[in-house]
């Protein structure tokens, strides 16, 4: 199902940082960031010598929410893609942990797929659009709730530092609406869903980014989670697995 598909990681190795593509023991270097083109350089790096990082550099990142029917509940589906922000210095790399703010007291968990831009993007079509995605990797769009029900904005409940997990790779090539997106808590299943069930698909959802917002490549949009969610506890281990992408695993931190 996904032979097709390539996965580029950055990853630090020995002090220095790399792109690279993904194999099953080893990556492969690439000599600048995917985006930009970067060639393979020949050399390989133990896949266990390596440090996974978040797997680009972007200069923002957007999220949707009401994106599932299944996270609907009561709430009557949107009429278009309803867009918040989050900030870049919130991302977490492969592996980190997930820090609980002072006076958090209901952290939630939200699998996510998420789209990776690949060029510069403003004011397109749908049917643009797609051309515009590089890739899609996993995420987990932590959120405080109480802070997201009372504040005004959601500047810390969806913004804390550690609360955009994203990795581990980027995949291209990947038809991801014959994907499923499953989030685990400590083995449990919590989130099992189709991302064909996608209320707004990738492409119209960059597609309504695009009209005001210039995306750049590098770029991440965090498309929504489905299902339920609840509230975690210092010492949970979170996974989100999405098929041909991987797992992206996080810790709560003690």
């Amino acid at each position: 199902m996904h032979h097709s598909v390539r996965r580029y990681v950055r990853f630090e190795h020995r002090g220095r940082i790399a792109y690279g593509v993904l194999e099953a023991a080893a990556i492969r270097l690439i000599g600048a960031d995917p985006f930009s083109g970067g060639a393979e350089t020949g050399q390989t790096v133990p896949l266990q010598e390596a440090k996974l990082l978040w797997p680009c550099e972007p200069s923002k990142i957007l999220a949707v929410g009401l994106n599932y029917k299944s996270h609907l509940g009561s709430r009557p589906a949107p009429t278009q893609p309803e867009l918040f922000w989050k900030p870049v210095s919130c991302l977490l790399a492969p592996e980190g942990a997930i820090i609980l703010p002072q006076g958090a007291s209901n952290v939630h968990y939200e699998g996510e797929l998420v789209v990776v831009i690949g060029r510069r993007t403003k004011a397109v079509s749908a049917a643009e659009a797609a051309a515009c995605i590089f890739g899609y990797t996993c995420g987990i769009d932590v959120s405080e709730r109480d802070w997201q029900k009372n504040d005004l904005q959601w500047w810390r409940a969806k913004g804390a530092d550690t609360f955009g997990p994203l990795g581990p790779a980027i995949a291209v090539g990947l038809d991801y609406k014959a994907s499923r997106l499953q989030t685990r808590v400590n083995g449990e299943v919590k989130q099992s869903q189709l991302l064909s069930d996608l209320l707004f698909d990738a492409a119209t959802v960059v597609s309504h980014a695009s009209r005001c917002v210039t995306l750049l490549p590098g770029d991440v949009i965090y498309t929504g989670t489905p299902g339920t969610t609840s509230a975690l506890a210092p010492g949970d281990v979170v996974e989100v697995e999405i098929d041909g992408i991987g797992i992206l695993k996080n810790r709560v931190a003690a």
